[in-house]
């Protein structure tokens, strides 16, 4: 490949792609652990991690093995045959969470999709007019138009309608509204335990339990979106363990394929039969080269593991919290979100970027997703920056 500098691959890209993200200055060239390196040899220190994607940080060994491995196998056959990572990934993960059987797909959106298939399949065998989904207000559950109909974001409704019928939005926490909207015609509520894209927003233990008895008052499969919660992310395998709960799906993403792009759904023993062939499909879900990453993955998601996550994630929230004029600071495990008083979160992350931390925003909050590999001494670098930055902002 020929040798581009900044100059040139910006007007490549004002050329040829088209602009639905807003770009920060970050030319990135390669990068190892938790640091990325620009085009120029700059190190940033990365506290978002691909948006919660590089859950082992970047090109980790033993993942890296095994794609480049298992690329040299073979790369895709479809799933009309089988294949040994795909079987070995639906155990691992079965067996690690406790849900019965698994389905692959690509991405968080297809894997809410495919939820809310499940569900309205389940509500139409008993009554076609149990087809309502529940969703939470500043909920986020993708870009399709079915899914962006069941995110409960009204500014990104806009100038894409007409949308799917068939959805109610109630308030995070507002048990009350929840019972009045649940009713025997809902087929599903789905929720995160914390909202990533709707600004960090922690849910509370009393609201998570009346989602599972209100649903399960009326039948409705109680589905929680663990696709930036889940893979040990909030400091257990996926963060409805921290509720208490038992969810009848639980759709991921994100995390799993440590890079590359693989997203799902677990059934419980309720909806592990719903689906039947020609129900549901995909293409590249289930590739055996994004599997044989996310083995990798798995592998790493031990018990000690996953604690120490929450040992490094309550103390990046305690050193947050330190800081003068950081306000707002929650979350849980390494998935965290505040702001700095006064300061505009864009603002805060571009200032953040040119000393050399990357950080993310959400909502008018910042938000931190760093690699769960992610060390004290790389937690305290990251938070001498946002001291910094809150300090002179």
């Amino acid at each position: 490949m020929n040798t581009l500098n900044k100059e040139e691959i910006k007007k490549i890209d004002d050329e040829y792609i088209v602009h639905t993200y807003g770009r920060s200055p970050l030319f990135a060239d390669h990068a190892k652990g938790v640091f990325v390196y620009d085009t120029d040899g700059k190190e940033y220190l990365d506290f978002g991690s691909g948006i919660g994607v590089a859950s082992l940080g970047y090109c980790n060994d033993e993942w890296l093995k095994a794609v480049t491995e298992q690329a040299g196998q073979i790369q895709h056959i479809s799933n009309l045959y089988y294949t040994k990572p795909m079987v070995l990934l639906a155990r691992a993960m079965c067996e690690k969470s406790g849900f019965k059987k698994a389905f692959f797909c690509n991405s968080g959106a297809e894997a809410n999709e495919c939820a809310i298939k499940v569900a309205r399949k389940y509500g139409n065998s008993q009554n076609p007019a149990k087809n309502k989904v529940v969703t939470l207000i500043d909920s986020f559950h993708g870009r399709t138009i079915q899914t962006l109909t069941a995110t409960g974001q009204e500014d990104m409704h806009q100038m894409f309608g007409p949308f799917s019928a068939g959805f109610e939005y109630v308030a995070a926490g507002d048990i009350e509204g929840l019972q009045n909207v649940v009713d025997d015609n809902t087929c599903a509520v789905l929720f995160e335990c914390v909202q990533g894209e709707g600004g960090v927003n922690v849910m509370s233990k009393e609201f998570v339990k009346a989602i599972e008895e209100v649903s399960k008052e009326h039948d409705a499969l109680v589905i929680v979106d663990e696709v930036q919660t889940g893979i040990g992310r909030t400091g257990k395998f996926f963060a409805f363990e921290n509720y208490g709960i038992e969810p009848d799906m639980v759709t991921f993403a994100k995390g799993i394929g440590g890079g590359l792009p693989l997203g799902g759904v677990l059934f419980n023993e309720k909806t592990q039969g719903v689906l039947e062939p020609g129900d549901h499909g995909t293409t590249f879900g289930a590739n055996p080269v994004v599997c044989s990453g996310a083995l990798a993955v798995m592998k790493k998601m031990t018990d000690e593991f996953i604690e120490d996550v929450k040992v490094k994630g309550d103390y990046l929230l305690g050193q947050l919290k330190l800081i003068d004029n950081v306000r707002d600071a929650d979350g849980l495990g390494l998935m965290i979100g505040f702001n700095i008083e006064g300061a505009d979160p864009a603002e805060a992350a571009a200032k953040c970027l040119e000393k050399g931390l990357i950080v993310l925003t959400a909502h008018g909050k910042i938000r931190l997703l760093p690699p769960l590999i992610i060390s004290k001494e790389e937690i305290d670098k990251g938070i001498e920056i946002i001291r910094d930055v809150a300090a002179n902002i």
